[in-house]
């Protein structure tokens, strides 16, 4: 069947970007364009004899290419879309584990012989001083993406604007210092001092980027699914019933949606619609850090009614994926926070904004005068793994077997199958923590049957759980809060103490586990105090495959055996320990990067 332009619907008329600029800090609003970088445009002119800036000869750069071996994007198996899906059509590139995976040799050539800015990719352009945008190539690349495939149901007028980052820490550094003034005590009034909303527990490093600039840090409550809205502590009570007397009712939001570290927690599209609203109503802009997207786990909710996007990505996989506020997004208070991280390899320090233009040209204004752009190294790596050459005549070989880049749909296939790997690694960890949460006491069951055999046999007593945690719908943590009234000691050492003592139990013989305990998550010291202690945060992302399920049953295991321990001594000579003599050799970290 086909359809005419004449009977196709008329597009509603989309709204502009509210005006944002009253929350610019003093030294963006004063920032100017780079009067150098003006001139940068200029120089992709074919032809133009290069006079005007002060940029190095690339036939002096001591490297004439840069090569790899890359993975094909199909080499691991994705997990279906849904859980009662056949398995993939696309298969990932077979190997045993004896040999070494499918891979294909990539070349960034130093010159390409290409002359559009937009699809050059090669050393004399990427290691010169580039604009504050971001490499030409890549830039466009991921605008493209993030428009038409990640975010195509926008609904501003135009859509956003992105810039890329030094990753999402250079990010939010950035973008707190364009839409927060520095503010000291004993030198500026309270009433000037803003304030950023987090969830209860939350990446800590936000919090020490924000602090130490005055920002007065508040702690929203929290459930399975994220912030929530209503209730004491809720998002809606914190602003109703705002303190004046400690500073600006804030106006910003730094928040996790998926897969929130620590806790994975996954946000609905209606818990997000109702903090939007929210923040309309109190002028609040929401900065979202969104490094596990792609990690989003059908099988922890089977009967979930799968998502309908509004408009369609084009990919199946993009379009199951819970969206981001960007979704929702009508005035353009969104700052969206994306990265290569976790997709690629931290290293690679590299990641990208997307926000209303007016802020994204705020932010360059910033990037100009600091970081200027990312390593040009790494724009160019991952532009040639991705796009390739762009003509016949290009050196260059991308990632793909043909020597080709992976392009769009290689780039999804390749979120697709980590998507796998990791879902699988989260359920066989939680199936061991599942089956090992309950102390058992066992005693003859003639000490409860006056009728049984002289023999006797074992029988359970008693069952109590020790922890609880919820299955992730996303990310790369399992959310481990554990109950120590359960304890035998409960009554004689306070909680606190014993879950230092669990703490350092686990990393000895035969346990070996290294875990990240909660107060590494909690941005006040009242929450450390009154509940961080009785949570764990385990990552099961860098396990090794092949030793999840061992190590998942050793963090069990360990739990079990300490929930045995009836002596208030053996619990002191724990703690006597100091933590770096605690920890023996070959200890299982299930930390991650906090």
């Amino acid at each position: 069947m086909t359809f005419t332009t004449t009977n196709a619907p008329e597009l509603p008329q989309l709204p502009e970007p509210v005006d944002l600029t009253h929350h610019l800090s003093r030294t963006t609003r004063n920032r100017q364009a780079s009067s150098l970088k003006q001139f940068y445009k200029y120089f992709a002119i074919p032809g133009i004899a290069q006079l005007a800036g002060g940029l190095p000869n690339d036939k002096y750069f001591p490297y004439d290419t840069l090569e790899a071996k890359v993975a094909h994007p199909n080499r691991h198996k994705p997990s279906p879309l849904k859980p009662i899906d056949p398995p993939a059509d696309d298969p990932p590139s077979s190997y045993s584990s004896k040999h070494e995976p499918p891979a294909t040799r990539l070349v960034v050539p130093h010159d390409s012989g290409v002359t559009d800015p937009l699809h050059m990719i090669d050393l004399k352009s990427a290691l010169q001083y580039g604009t504050a945008q971001g490499y030409p190539a890549l830039y466009y690349f991921i605008r493209q993406f993030t428009r038409d495939n990640l975010h195509p149901s926008v609904p501003y007028k135009d859509g956003p604007e992105v810039i890329l980052t030094c990753g999402s820490t250079d990010g939010l550094s950035k973008t707190l210092q364009a839409l927060s003034e520095e503010w000291s005590a004993g030198r500026d009034p309270v009433d000037e001092r803003p304030g950023m909303l987090v969830e209860e527990y939350c990446y800590m490093n936000a919090v020490q980027t924000a602090k130490p600039r005055g920002t007065n840090i508040v702690p929203v409550a929290i459930d399975d699914e994220g912030m929530i809205v209503k209730g004491k502590g809720g998002l809606e009570d914190v602003l109703d019933n705002w303190d004046f007397n400690r500073g600006r009712r804030p106006h910003l939001i730094y928040t996790v949606t998926i897969g929130q570290n620590p806790t994975s927690g996954t946000l609905s599209v209606a818990r997000r619609i109702e903090i939007y609203v929210l923040c309309v109503k109190y002028d609040i802009i929401i900065i979202e850090d969104d490094p596990y997207w792609y990690l989003q786990f059908p099988s922890s909710a089977p009967n979930a009614a799968p998502h309908k996007p509004v408009k369609t990505s084009g990919f199946e996989f993009l379009d199951s994926l819970i969206p981001s506020y960007l979704s929702v997004d009508y005035q353009g208070r969104v700052v969206r926070l994306d990265t290569f991280s976790k997709t690629v390899a931290p290293g690679c320090r590299l990641g990208w904004i997307t926000a209303q233009p007016a802020l994204v040209e705020r932010i360059m204004r910033i990037t100009e005068s600091s970081t200027q752009q990312p390593s040009g190294f790494v724009q160019s790596m991952i532009s040639e793994l991705i796009m390739g050459p762009q003509s016949s005549s290009d050196p260059g070989r991308g990632g793909a077997a043909d020597g080709s880049g992976w392009k769009v749909d290689g780039w999804v296939r390749w979120l697709e199958g980590l998507r796998g790997n990791y879902e699988r690694r989260m359920n066989v960890m939680c199936d061991e923590l599942d089956a090992g949460k309950h102390a058992v006491k066992a005693g003859r069951r003639k000490s409860l049957d006056k009728v049984a055999d002289d023999e006797g046999e074992w029988a359970v007593v008693e069952k109590k759980k020790m922890y609880d945690f919820v299955r992730p719908l996303g990310g790369m943590f399992v959310w481990v809060r554990f109950n120590f009234s359960t304890h035998p000691l409960k009554k004689v050492v306070p909680a606190p103490k014993l879950s230092k003592a669990l703490w350092i139990f686990w990393t000895l013989k035969p346990y070996l586990c290294l875990v990240t305990p909660g107060s590494v998550f909690s941005p006040t010291e009242e929450i450390r105090d009154r509940d961080s202690f009785n949570c764990f945060r385990l990552c099961f992302a860098a396990c090794p495959e092949d030793e999840v399920k061992d190590i998942s049953k050793r963090f069990a295991d360990g739990a079990q055996a300490f929930w045995r321990i009836k002596s208030t001594d053996k619990i002191d000579k724990l703690l006597e320990d100091e933590w770096a003599d605690s920890v023996e050799p070959g200890v299982a970290v299930l930390t991650g990067m906090c």
